[in-house]
């Protein structure tokens, strides 16, 4: 269930490093590294599917954009989103993540739409490619990794048509999947291990959490709309819930690992346990919870 606010989404990542509570990747030779994130933003996409489509509806376009340039683009979630949303769009999709391409180019095989995706693999922080001049950017959860975001917001205004829109679409901290009052021999567990885990993040990417309105304007941008979207999935027994929460908190774990006490690990990794009683997928108080907000800027 959605309950929209006025004054947000996937999900994309980073063009230099992926999204959002996914952590950071500018390590792409490690393979390992990119098959979990990869794992984490596809159940992202397919479990917060309906908010992130109710994000594309809202966008104040003043006109159906033809070219779209999704920054951070991920697995794909935004782009596909934005595809649907936008039939005579083609969007081009950038990240610097060749394994996320892949499956972003996947994925839009599969629904016949990869004649409208153009990929392009890009560390914007170091080079900013040729994006042609689009009428609408879509960045989610990817400006906050930016090393000088002021610079990127110029670069897209620049880049930008005129009259057209950027969407910044950010995250409020890590989400959590149970009540606070579990579990019961730990409650509160989770909750703790995204405070861990927000901790290295609040350390490297200070510009996490920001009110982008002020930054969009100094820009040159002119701030049309905000908008803030509570997710709130309850008492869920959906499979792909449990297995978004389940590798979720997988790459929580060894940031958490060295804050929590003995007994509250032992409890986090019987939930961790994907075949043991105790497992989170076997839990029926499972859920997801979040924040996410937009700014909708027309230059």
């Amino acid at each position: 269930m959605t309950h929209p606010t006025p004054h947000t989404a996937h999900h994309g990542a980073h063009p230099t490093q992926a999204a959002h509570q996914h952590g950071h990747s500018s390590d792409h030779a490690q393979a390992p590294h990119d098959a979990d994130q990869t794992e984490v933003l596809d159940l992202d996409a397919e479990v917060l599917a309906e908010h992130l489509a109710a994000l594309t509806d809202w966008l104040p376009v003043a006109a159906a954009p033809r070219h779209i340039v999704d920054l951070g683009a991920g697995t794909g979630a935004g782009t596909l989103a934005l595809l649907a949303r936008f039939p005579d769009a083609y969007v081009t999709a950038v990240d610097s993540s060749p394994v996320h391409l892949s499956r972003l180019r996947a994925k839009a095989c599969a629904r016949g739409v990869d004649d409208r995706v153009r990929t392009v693999q890009a560390d914007l922080d170091t080079a900013w490619p040729d994006l042609g001049s689009p009428d609408l950017v879509w960045a989610s959860a990817s400006m906050h990794h930016m090393a000088d975001p002021a610079r990127t917001l110029r670069q897209v205004h620049g880049a930008l048509a005129p009259g057209a829109l950027f969407a910044v679409v950010e995250l409020a901290g890590l989400p959590s999947f149970l009540p606070a009052d579990a579990p019961r021999e730990a409650p509160g567990l989770l909750e703790r291990c995204r405070a861990a885990g927000d901790r290295p993040h609040a350390a490297h990417l200070p510009h996490r959490g920001a009110d982008w309105g002020p930054m969009l304007t100094t820009a040159g941008f002119t701030v049309e709309a905000e908008r803030t979207m509570t997710v709130s999935i309850e008492n869920s027994r959906s499979e792909a819930v449990g297995r978004y929460a389940l590798a979720s908190l997988r790459r929580m774990r060894p940031a958490a690992a060295a804050e929590l006490s003995a007994d509250d690990l032992a409890v986090l990794d019987r939930l961790l346990d994907a075949h043991g009683p105790d497992s989170i997928l076997r839990r029926e108080d499972l859920g997801v919870r979040t924040e996410r907000a937009v700014w909708a800027a027309r230059r």
